[in-house]
């Protein structure tokens, strides 16, 4: 059974060594598996450590795993512009799971929807107000979640927190499981793959796997034609008519959506 995984975190929580004794049950039943980690990407050099590639060394070299380390390149939502192609590469690969470690946690991260069958938001005790910081549009997206370093003190805590947070929520066909873990004893992997494959099984009963595949393939073809089209926004942007309009709208002359708006005519025109 083929599935597209994403794991979400906030900073802290072993997502890496969770990602880590996860692959390593999956090749032990024989499965090729891929990862793409996603690395924040530094605004002023363009630089990114992906770090997440080093804490998973185990796992470079087995014959069964590729992984594949991205900056994010200053693209919002967790994912950077090449993620969606290099998780389609590695589909038709026929690589049977394929792994999305996402950068931190925030609203933006919603975009993660777009690309996983399945999204694992892993949170660990004693680091806060962790369960406050989730913003709802993290709790709509999450088919999974893990609370890592359960045995630390406030793990129960953070389970019943979250469980609370989840019966408030409008009733679904899919409730999100809770499952404490303690990554770096492997305790609770077993029961995290178990509730990944249970979640697949909800999706393709319920029809919804189809769905989301459909909506993902608009997703790749809005987004490619969308790019297209700010190549040549980025183009007349540079010229000296767009500069003198800058001025105008500086000198309040005009207003910058009627300059937005002369220029999307302007490529339109071209384009016909």
């Amino acid at each position: 059974m083929r599935g597209r995984n994403d794991v979400i975190k906030p900073p802290g929580v072993g997502k890496s060594t969770l990602t880590d004794r996860l692959v390593k049950n999956l090749v032990e039943e024989g499965k090729k598996i891929g990862i793409i980690a996603v690395d924040p990407t530094s605004p002023f050099t363009g630089g990114s450590i992906l770090g997440d590639r080093i804490r998973m060394q185990d796992l470079t070299t087995h014959p069964n795993v590729y992984i594949r380390s991205m900056g994010t390149r200053g693209h919002l939502g967790g994912l950077s512009k090449g993620t969606y192609m290099a998780v389609r590469i590695l589909d038709i690969a026929g690589m049977d799971y394929v792994f999305v470690e996402t950068v931190g946690v925030g609203q933006s991260e919603v975009d993660i929807i777009k690309i996983a069958d399945t999204v694992v938001m892993v949170l660990a005790p004693g680091l806060g107000d962790d369960i406050q910081a989730i913003k709802a549009g993290i709790m709509e997206i999450a088919d999974v979640f893990v609370v890592n370093k359960s045995d630390r003190e406030g793990a129960d805590k953070t389970v019943l927190e979250l469980n609370m947070m989840l019966d408030l929520d409008m009733p679904k066909e899919w409730r999100p499981p809770v499952v404490k873990a303690v990554a770096q004893e492997g305790k609770g992997i077993g029961e995290v793959l178990e509730k990944i494959h249970s979640h697949k099984e909800y999706l393709i009963s319920s029809g919804q796997l189809e769905e989301r595949r459909k909506n993902r393939i608009k997703m790749e073809i809005t987004e490619s034609v969308k790019n297209k089209l700010m190549k040549d926004v980025f183009a007349k942007m540079g010229n000296e008519e767009f500069d003198q309009k800058i001025q105008k709208v500086m000198a309040k002359e005009i207003d910058p959506y009627t300059v937005a708006e002369a220029l999307y005519r302007q490529i339109l025109e071209r384009r016909e």
